[in-house]
């Protein structure tokens, strides 16, 4: 890397934001962090980001989060200057400042407008949010030149350094993988008596909440197959995911001789994340590597659709575009606030999801945003109508106005 790059991290107080500032820290040669954002959940540890980096740039959601982090930077560093921008706006106001590259660790279907700011300035997108690619589907790459987008999802990934083996006419298929989450091996009857704290206990990787439940239920998973497909150009067809509980092979690409290469490493996000910052460069010791001194055994076997549906209705979410998937998206962090909060069973996630994607792919739905776009006319406004009438749509059913778990099916 020929000069010390400009980086903005939002989410900077999330499990991927303080791994990318983890990254920094430890190369302030390679980086310089100049901009933040963060919820306002935890705001005395953005404050110390602030001050620790000495950021140009932070952004917050509100004003009330606005002066709160005024006085807490004030109280560890008395007459720090620094431009706090606040309102619903505020990372994607980060995200357009002068960087090089822009993190996008935002959780959910809030950080699009991130995305967009951030390949409209010009600045390299180092992608964790997938929701935002996968809501925003066409608008978003109609946006984005040819290799602005890095993906920092380990599989996707392992997928962009694995296609690098090989010319894109070449590449027979995409094999992601799935660790199963906690419920590897559960049967449907089981899974209805699964508790918050079983969905939270992910075996191999330390992520938020809705992260969490998402690869608990398989919805991550199913995101990442949309993700794939939009990222790499290639048809739901030619995707694959296969169950691989060590998490070490992150992701696969087999050609058409019959070679599949495969990216390995340790489950410790802040390989992809460097490799997103420093991209097309390696970021030396990242994290540690695999110690092929040890004895070890890799497993692989396929998914268990009957149980886990998700996958299932991400490709039918993928393959309508559009709306379709911002829909998908909405309907699961509704039913999953729902779980969270008690509402709800664990199966009742994936149902709420494909009840509300049948009704939008059927016209069945009510109110503005119900009725699907296609991918060749959607419009920004389309996308946040859908993603409004889907949670909205979502937790009518959650709260008993027709919901019945039989009628989805998968």
């Amino acid at each position: 890397m020929p000069e010390i790059r400009r980086i903005c991290v939002l989410g900077s107080t999330g499990s991927i934001g303080t791994q990318a500032l983890d990254i920094a820290a430890r190369n302030p040669d390679l980086f310089r962090v100049v901009g933040l954002s963060a919820g306002s959940g935890r705001l005395a540890e953005l404050a110390r980001q602030v001050v620790a980096f000495d950021v140009e740039v932070v952004g917050v959601p509100d004003a009330a989060s606005e002066q709160a982090l005024r006085a807490a930077i004030d109280a560890l560093a008395a007459g720090r200057s620094v431009h706090i921008v606040s309102g619903p706006d505020a990372s994607a106001r980060v995200a357009a400042w002068d960087a090089h590259t822009v993190v996008n660790g935002v959780a959910g279907a809030a950080g699009l407008g991130a995305t967009l700011a951030a390949l409209e300035a010009g600045s390299v997108l180092a992608l964790a949010n997938k929701e935002s690619l996968i809501i925003g589907g066409s608008l978003v790459k109609a946006v984005a030149r040819p290799g602005q987008i890095v993906p920092v999802d380990s599989e996707h990934s392992a997928l962009a350094q694995c296609l690098l083996s090989g010319a894109p006419r070449e590449v027979r298929r995409l094999v992601l993988t799935a660790s199963g989450g906690p419920f590897r091996g559960w049967t449907q009857e089981q899974l209805h008596g699964v508790t918050v704290e079983q969905a939270l206990a992910h075996p191999t990787w330390s992520m938020g909440p809705l992260v969490t439940v998402n690869s608990a239920t398989l919805v991550n998973k199913g995101l990442e197959v949309i993700e794939a497909h939009l990222l790499f150009d290639v048809p739901f067809a030619a995707i694959d995911v296969v169950v691989h509980p060590q998490s070490i092979v992150h992701s696969m690409v087999e050609f058409v001789d019959g070679s599949t290469i495969a990216q390995a490493s340790p489950p410790d996000m802040r390989i992809p994340i460097a490799w997103g910052m420093a991209f097309p460069h390696r970021v030396p010791d990242a994290a540690p590597a695999l110690d092929w001194s040890r004895a070890a055994s890799w497993q692989f076997e396929p998914l268990d659709e009957a149980a886990f549906p998700a996958v299932h209705w991400a490709r039918v979410a993928g393959g309508a575009g559009g709306t379709a998937p911002a829909v998908f998206n909405a309907a699961d962090e509704a039913a999953v606030a729902a779980f969270l909060a008690g509402a709800i069973a664990f199966p009742a996630i994936v149902e709420t999801i494909a009840r509300v994607l049948q009704e939008h792919l059927d016209g069945a739905g009510r109110g503005a945003g119900a009725s699907w776009v296609d991918g060749n006319a959607v419009a920004l406004a389309d996308v946040h109508a859908a993603d409004a009438w889907a949670r909205t749509r979502a937790q009518e059913l959650i709260a008993g106005d027709g919901f019945h778990a039989t009628d989805t099916g998968g």
